[in-house]
């Protein structure tokens, strides 16, 4: 059974609740994960001929960010999240 794919009426649903002037950026590669820039919208036939739209990643050298912020890689379930360690006493100079 192949997973079920989020159509354009479910992006356009989850979307509604959205800013609308907040800009639109791409989540990719959950192994190492990156942001990019979304620049454009392509509608287009698969192999059965049914209708695609495909989102792209603008070509500019400024089309990725950088690294996803961890709250967002936590949110998509990429990463677990992370506490960050206890801090222990330092030992003194005389090793007391």
């Amino acid at each position: 059974m192949q997973p079920s794919e989020m159509t354009v009426g479910d992006l356009i649903d989850r979307l509604s609740t959205c800013d609308r002037t907040a800009p639109l950026r791409m989540a990719m590669n959950p192994f190492f994960p990156m942001a990019h820039r979304a620049a454009q919208v392509v509608e287009a036939r698969d192999e059965a001929g049914r209708p695609v739209v495909y989102l792209a990643e603008g070509r500019d050298a400024d089309s990725q960010f950088g690294h996803l912020p961890p709250e967002v890689a936590v949110a998509l379930t990429w990463q677990a999240p992370v506490q960050v360690p206890p801090r222990r006493p330092r030992r003194t100079v005389g090793g007391k």
